[in-house]
Parts: structure tokens; C-alpha cells; sequence
């Protein structure tokens, strides 16, 4: 297993979280429900030219897309299977980070996985050509983040959207939505439009997934999970109200959760 990432060079940086390049031997195929984050993502499959998505119910349809695909602000999990897993790269672009690179309102894009020549036409399309014949992930690194580069332009969030991002990101507390929106100076329906073109879901929403995260991160950390103190530290009114919350983002409850989860927080196999 190879896993190899990069924190670009600004004023990338400021957008995107990392880069990274991922290629594993190939193991037993499994099913893998994939939780929502703040945040979207680029995902590139090498080692063929499809990515499948699935639906995370008992249908479980199939969404078969290029190769290349944009994955949007998700609000739910989805799931993948294991096989296109073999030789992957990715672009974890940080909430809001996507506004310099593609001319779409992100709303529009939310719970959607999008083929990038869709967004960026030629230059989409040619990508993964050029990453197929690098010699090895730092080459591939490279060439991706002048892609990304190239693409950059200087279009900043609108400072009230950013500030909102910052106080979410501190704190995962849901009520300080009204406090920051009379902070802006907009009208609530101002900012929330404004919010969602540039973030791709409500302000309110974003609070909650924040919410949601601190979950998943307390429950890595911990061995022994007191849920009532677990849902007391991340601002739920009680436990029932984690758990609404926890299936509503996840598709499962957090008990499912610590039964499944694995060495990848965002992964989690699921059962045969």
C-alpha cells in the first residue's frame, strides 16, 4: 500500500486541503458507505475509466460515471465498492474552496458526483490522460496540482461567508447560526443564498454536519464511549436527539458506527 499527499503550495493552499495518491494491492471485494464531511472532493480513478456510486438504501442503485468526477457537498453517505480502490487520486478541496476553480453555483452540485469535463470542458478531459503517463505519485502530484494551478483564479469567498466557515469550523454549536448572520449585516436571506452558491448547503446545515464530525471525532479518539457525555460535549439537547442527527448524515446509527468502523474514519465496510 502507497498512500502519498500534499498540502499545495498558496494560494492553493488557502482552497485545498491536500492532494493525494492512493494505490493498494488488490484484496476482497466489499461494499464501503463513505460519510459526509464539509468539503468537496475531486476524485480520479486510474486504474479504469468509470467511478461507480452507489445508493446507501437496500436498492443500492448505480450511478457509473467517467473516470474524473467532481463529488459535491454531500449531506448523506453513499457507498463505493472496494474495486475501483486500487489506484486513486483525490483533491480534498476545503468548504467554499471550490469558488476559484469552477463557475458553478455549488447548491446545485450538492449529493451530486458530477464528471469534471462537465465543469471544465477539454481541460477535463485530458487530465487523467496526462496523470496515466507519470512515472510515479510524486510526478502524478505534480501534474495535478498545476492542473489546479492553472485553473486558479482570484476569486475570493465573500468575507461574510468566510467568516461564517471560520466561527462552524471552532465550534460545532448549531446555535450561534443567528449570531453569525446578524454579525454579516445581510438579511438572513441574503446570506443564506449567498452561503449556499459558495458552500453548497445552508448555513444551518453546514452547523449541523460540523456537529456530526465532532461525533465521529470523539468516538475515534475514545476507547470507552459514554454516549450522554459524547452528546452533552457536542451541543445535542440528549442522546436521542445524537442519534436522529447522527442516522440522519450517516445512514446508520452511532452504535453501527462503532461496531463498523475501521482504520478509516470516513470508510466503513459494510456487512456481506
Amino acid at each position: 500500500m502507497a498512500f502519498t499527499t500534499v498540502t499545495p503550495a498558496p494560494p492553493l493552499r488557502g482552497a485545498i486541503e491536500t492532494i493525494w495518491d492512493w494505490v493498494v494491492d488488490p484484496g476482497d471485494f466489499r461494499f464501503e458507505r463513505v460519510l459526509p464531511q464539509p468539503g468537496s472532493a475531486l476524485i480520479i480513478n486510474l486504474l479504469e475509466d468509470q467511478t461507480r456510486v452507489y445508493t446507501d438504501d437496500e436498492e443500492r442503485r448505480c450511478e457509473r460515471l467517467p473516470g474524473t468526477v467532481f463529488s459535491g457537498q454531500s449531506t448523506r453517505s453513499f457507498v463505493i465498492d472496494s474495486a475501483e480502490q486500487i489506484a486513486v487520486m483525490g483533491v480534498a478541496f476545503r468548504p467554499g474552496g471550490t469558488v476559484p476553480f469552477f463557475r458553478e453555483r455549488m447548491d446545485l452540485l450538492c449529493d451530486r458526483h458530477t464528471a469534471l469535463e462537465d465543469l471544465a470542458g477539454a481541460p477535463g478531459r485530458v487530465l487523467r490522460e496526462r496523470l496515466l503517463h507519470a512515472r510515479d505519485a510524486r510526478e502524478r502530484l505534480a501534474i495535478l496540482e498545476r492542473w489546479l494551478a492553472a485553473r486558479f483564479a482570484a476569486i475570493p469567498l465573500h468575507p461574510a461567508v468566510g467568516f461564517a466557515l471560520g466561527v462552524f469550523s471552532a465550534s460545532p454549536l448549531v446555535q450561534r447560526v443567528g449570531e453569525v448572520i446578524d454579525a454579516s449585516g445581510m438579511s438572513a436571506r441574503r446570506f443564506g443564498t449567498l452561503f449556499r452558491e459558495q458552500v453548497g448547503i445552508g448555513a444551518k446545515r453546514f452547523a449541523r454536519m460540523q456537529r456530526f464530525r465532532a461525533v465521529v471525532a470523539q468516538v475515534q479518539r475514545g476507547c470507552r464511549i459514554e454516549w450522554a457525555h459524547v452528546a452533552a460535549d457536542c451541543g445535542f439537547h440528549d442522546q436521542p436527539h445524537l442519534v436522529r442527527e447522527f442516522r440522519e448524515f450517516s445512514g446508520m446509527t452511532p452504535a453501527a458506527y462503532v461496531a463498523q468502523r475501521g482504520q478509516h474514519v470516513n470508510h466503513i465496510a459494510l456487512p456481506d
